[in-house]
């Protein structure tokens, strides 16, 4: 029999909820993602339980427990509790009745197996008891040691209840799928053939899987599949994932450690038309996206890249550069990108006041300031005074 373990499971907040559903006559079974990633010894962040009990009864269970309760989507049978600062999310077992592509009315189910039934994919139809034996009633758990990212029961029917689980496809099988295996044959057979469904999708639900896709550690193949088969051209219009893989090899090419992923850079590296619109980028994701794309264009070196814009900039345009351009990565980048973000120009605005008044004071400075930064900051200020 199959078991999960790790701290959290263990932890008294979490004991102390799963006993107020149990003390009082109800089912109570960890679901999804905590049982998913403990099975693949990844961190546990979010803790969701399903049981038969409804939303009104948690929320009285909790009260009497003394724990806080909030209802969070009673709508749909969520109500978040509380126990020392962790957050439980418990879910009342339930059943889709009707869809509009996005959003679902459901109705309260009884069985573990009507609840598993609704869910997106088999690795998230994993459920498990208080003490970590696992109840997998779709065949998830197989899947999961497979890495392979199925959806439950018939693919289409899956993606006309929800348009979004076509992207959530791809991001699972970036995070939790085998970068060798092909993706599952039916499920993209019924994505090619749901496309017209994302149009329906906000941009704001669009950004957010699109992000947490970039943020997986390798998603090269599951981008190129979304290419291949239309999702990248209708989400992101012009976006060409040819040089994803190679900037993700990169990555792990600089010392002294692998630069962690960052959606921003991956951005710039796919490329397309109005990402910030399309996506719904927030004010400081769009500049750092155009100021990337524009400087990965320009010729500027990447000490002063990253002199006027920080290291890490100097060191995502050079990444930009090799994946797009096939620039080799110039030695110890890291290191000087470092010292370079840390230079302080030696001359103000005062020094050259005797000389110069209004724009052409300013213009000497810069002009002083780029003379400084060609010379590889070494020229001191007695000699940038001397040449201004």
């Amino acid at each position: 029999m199959t078991r999960i373990t790790g701290e959290w499971l263990r932890a008294p907040a979490t004991a102390r909820i799963m006993a107020m559903l149990l003390d009082a006559g109800h089912a109570a079974h960890f679901v999804g993602g905590c049982v998913r990633n403990a099975l693949l010894g990844q961190p546990v962040d979010d803790i969701d339980i399903a049981t038969d009990a409804r939303p009104g009864t948690v929320m009285e269970l909790a009260a009497r427990a003394g724990l806080k309760a909030v209802a969070t989507g009673l709508r749909h049978g969520t109500v978040t509790v509380i126990a020392q600062g962790r957050a439980h999310e418990i879910t009342t077992y339930r059943q889709d009745v009707e869809t509009d592509g996005r959003h679902a009315q459901v109705r309260f189910a009884d069985s573990l197996q009507e609840d598993a039934r609704r869910r997106d994919f088999t690795m998230n139809a994993l459920y498990a008891e208080p003490d970590g034996r696992v109840i997998d009633p779709l065949g998830g758990l197989a899947d999961l040691r497979a890495r392979r990212v199925r959806f439950i029961g018939d693919a289409a029917a899956r993606i006309r209840e929800d348009h979004l689980r076509i992207l959530r496809f791809f991001r699972f099988h970036a995070w939790y799928g085998d970068p060798r295996r092909k993706p599952d044959a039916e499920a993209l057979a019924a994505i090619a053939a749901g496309l017209d469904g994302l149009a329906r999708l906000s941009r704001e639900r669009v950004g957010a899987e699109t992000r947490k896709l970039l943020a997986a550690p390798d998603p090269a193949s599951a981008c190129a599949t979304m290419q291949r088969v239309g999702v990248l051209a209708r989400i992101m219009p012009g976006a060409d994932s040819r040089a994803l893989a190679p900037l993700v090899q990169l990555e792990t090419a600089i010392p002294p450690e692998p630069i962690p992923p960052e959606p921003i850079r991956r951005l710039a590296a796919l490329g397309g038309q109005d990402l910030p619109r399309a996506l719904r980028l927030s004010r400081t994701e769009a500049r750092r996206l155009r100021l990337l794309q524009e400087l990965t264009d320009a010729g500027t070196r990447p000490e002063e890249i990253a002199y006027r814009h920080g290291a890490q900039s100097a060191i995502d345009v050079a990444l930009l550069r090799a994946a797009l351009h096939g620039q080799p990565l110039p030695d110890g980048l890291a290191r000087h990108a470092k010292r370079a973000a840390g230079q302080v120009f030696p001359l103000r605005a005062s020094d050259l006041a005797d000389r110069y008044r209004g724009p052409a004071l300013g213009r000497a400075l810069r002009e002083a300031e780029q003379r400084w930064i060609d010379s590889g900051f070494r020229l001191s200020r007695d000699a940038l005074l001397a040449e201004s």
